[in-house]
């Protein structure tokens, strides 16, 4: 049995296209972990409430693979608490996983979204995918360096669910970092060439669970 905890970041469709039959379940809260169905083999770890609720613990993960679970995360909140749990045997795949193992970022908001509890649908956007965006849209031209680093520095201290396009080329032109023109351009090029570095590495942590379960 492989049961998987996501949202936004992975639908249960989009999983079960890669590993079928798996047991999809909204995101993780604290106390999950201890209704496992009977069989559980795997548990892979997307995305977790992070503010709303009491987010997963790591006392409750450690006793899960003390039993002979194994433990993979990505993404999100998986990525975060593999980051802190890669010592005690939590699988951490994909590059989220590897900025926090790194200490390249630190703060649980780095991936944090809103999204809607009815329909699962993403509305803001986590800084982790921005940050990428913002670094390919450098890539192309779109912005300098240093309009880059002045975007990130900004929408830093933005409050996560504030964190949508439209609002932060708004902020980011009333602001001077953008002419209006620049901001047009950035927002066009986000829609046609959205960079979502989360829902790469849920589907990376797929693969290795799909590995992890193979016989032999």
């Amino acid at each position: 049995m492989i049961v998987i905890y996501a949202g936004p970041t992975l639908s249960a469709e989009k999983a079960r296209q890669v590993i079928p039959g798996v047991d999809y379940r909204p995101p993780i809260v604290r106390g999950d972990l201890n209704s496992l169905p009977k069989g559980t083999r795997v548990v892979g770890i997307v995305d977790g409430v992070f503010f709303n609720e009491t987010a997963v613990g790591h006392k409750e993960i450690i006793a899960v693979m003390k039993k002979g679970v194994t433990v993979a995360g990505s993404s999100s909140m998986g990525a975060l608490r593999a980051a802190e749990l890669a010592d005690f045997g939590m699988i951490g795949v994909g590059r989220v996983y590897e900025c926090y193992r790194s200490g390249r970022i630190t703060d649980d908001d780095e991936v944090a979204v809103t999204f809607n509890p009815a329909t699962g649908e993403q509305i803001s956007q986590p800084l982790v995918n921005i940050r990428y965006q913002l670094k390919a849209a450098e890539g192309k031209g779109l912005i300098t360096t240093e309009e880059r680093r002045s975007l990130v520095a900004m929408i830093g201290g933005m409050y996560y669910p504030e964190r949508t396009y439209p609002t932060i080329v708004e902020l980011a032109t009333v602001g001077g970092i953008l002419s209006d023109s620049q901001g047009d351009i950035l927002l066009q090029y986000v829609r046609e060439h959205p960079v979502n570095l989360k829902a790469e590495d849920a589907f990376m942590l797929l693969e290795k669970i799909k590995e992890i379960s193979s016989p032999g």
